[in-house]
């Protein structure tokens, strides 16, 4: 069954997700207060509404509750982002994931019911739209700043390899510190062991390096 997902706020931040989820196959609808933008988005975009996301009514309208997630990638107004998404929350929307601005931001974001917050510098659109539309494919933790932990399954141009013919730290800076295979989760695997065709990688590391990694031999 397709998930269904409502964007709102159409710059680079939320038109990279809308692009990514259509590419996907999942229903998108994208709102904006902005005509050209929402005309921009009519043709890849399932439905794309020009609307004020800071009126319930109008909120009510679109039916917005029935959608699976929605993502407020709302730009540099604070107000707006934070009121849309108490508003979402207040309609009973099960899954709301807003954008931050700053740290301030994310912590009024997280108090009045946030389920995810994002910050945009940090976390690429297509990452987090890979992430809500199927959680086996990437998963992504930030520990600290530019440092995080990644799953990535395993594809044909790695799989048969052990960790010591990908010599992932020498050549990424980065570290496999388990392996889940099926049902089972190897922790600090045997650096002879062979990677199989579905394994999920978990990885740790500088962000730039976990990128590399992905371009190269994941994706």
């Amino acid at each position: 069954m397709e998930k269904e997902f409502v964007v709102i706020g159409l710059g680079r931040f939320g038109g990279s997700i809308v692009r990514e989820l259509n590419a996907l196959g999942m229903d998108v609808m994208a709102i904006d207060l902005s005509e050209a933008r929402v005309n921009e988005y009519s043709e890849i975009a399932t439905h794309a509404v020009v609307a004020d996301t800071t009126d319930e009514a109008v909120m009510k309208s679109l039916g917005i509750r029935n959608f699976d997630q929605v993502i407020v990638a709302i730009g540099e107004n604070i107000q707006t982002s934070t009121l849309t998404t108490l508003i979402l929350k207040e309609l009973g929307v099960k899954k709301v994931i807003a954008k931050a601005q700053n740290d301030y931001h994310a912590k009024i974001l997280n108090k009045i019911g946030a389920d995810l917050v994002v910050h945009p510098e940090r976390d690429m659109g297509r990452r987090i739209a890979h992430n809500i539309a199927s959680a086996s494919v990437l998963d992504y933790l930030e520990l600290a700043d530019e440092y995080s932990i990644v799953e990535a399954k395993a594809n044909e141009r790695i799989a048969g390899q052990s960790i010591v013919d990908l010599d992932i730290r020498a050549h990424y800076g980065i570290n496999i510190i388990a392996i889940k295979r099926d049902k089972d989760v190897i922790i600090s695997p045997d650096p002879n062991m062979n990677i199989e065709l579905g394994d999920i990688l978990i990885m740790i590391g500088h962000d730039n390096d976990l990128n590399r990694f992905e371009k190269k031999l994941v994706h």
